[in-house]
């Protein structure tokens, strides 16, 4: 594993850590490639039940791609292309994540941090952390794959009036965009973010797992089909809804274990 991408794990949770921060946690090719792969992996082991996403440090969970590697890496279409695909594959690996993915967001949140931190299923950030996509002043444009989280929770116009003005916002606007959901005081993300952690990892996986590929259905504008629908209800013939149901009846916590 690189040291530029770090997992730590505790039971059925694990930490995914962006872990650059004397560049506050900028994102290289290498952390890019890394970061895909390892979600992928994650997203194999059915041990885990949650998975949080963070920079490294307190100061920011990624302000972007590394300008420095544009010289080398991103100096023409070409490069940008080949760039781009390894970029990309990682947005498909976060996105088609089996596992629910909780962004803990302690300052910085901009540019490609503000694209990864839109492609998990919660978003906590601190009171303080600031958010936004300056990348016209770069004169770069922002891909569809990567423009597509951002229009998916903001809607269209609001992804264009972040890209259009390229501001830098506070964690209330972000909130009010819908680019977070959920803002607590500075002090709190990481407890806060292990908290939802916990209560996500305490339910059934199974059901996690349903949701999340429901979600993205959902986001298909084609009719569901007679077997899409059929799967609605194969829930009701595993163990864990027999344990849930025990569980409730008992007025007891509910030992799920994803089968």
């Amino acid at each position: 594993m690189s040291e530029l991408i770090l997992v730590e794990r505790e039971g059925d949770i694990a930490t995914v850590i962006l872990n650059r921060p004397q560049k506050l946690n900028a994102m290289t090719r290498e952390m890019w490639q890394t970061l895909g792969t390892t979600v992928g992996t994650l997203s194999a082991d059915d041990t885990l039940r949650c998975i949080i996403l963070r920079g490294a440090g307190e100061k920011s969970f990624s302000p972007g791609n590394d300008i420095a590697e544009f010289e080398t890496d991103r100096s023409n279409k070409r490069q940008a292309i080949e760039y781009g695909r390894i970029m990309h594959a990682t947005a498909e690996a976060l996105t088609q994540c089996r596992h629910p993915l909780v962004a803990q967001i302690h300052g910085i949140c901009v540019g490609g941090g503000l694209e990864i931190a839109s492609l998990c299923d919660i978003r906590i950030c601190g009171v303080s952390s600031r958010f936004g996509a300056p990348i016209k002043n770069l004169g770069l444009v922002m891909a569809y794959q990567e423009m597509a989280p951002l229009v998916r929770l903001a809607g269209p116009d609001v992804a264009l009036e972040i890209l259009l003005e390229g501001r830098i916002f506070d964690a209330a606007e972000a909130k009010e965009k819908r680019l977070v959901t959920r803002v607590v005081a500075d002090d709190q993300v990481e407890a806060e973010a292990r908290a939802a952690a916990r209560r996500i990892a305490d339910g059934a996986p199974l059901v996690a797992r349903w949701h999340k590929k429901f979600a993205r259905r959902l986001a298909d504008p084609r009719p569901l089909s007679e077997a899409e629908y059929d799967e609605c209800f194969d829930c009701f013939d595993t163990q864990d809804f027999r344990e849930g149901y025990a569980a409730f009846l008992a007025k007891r916590k509910p030992g799920f274990t994803g089968r």
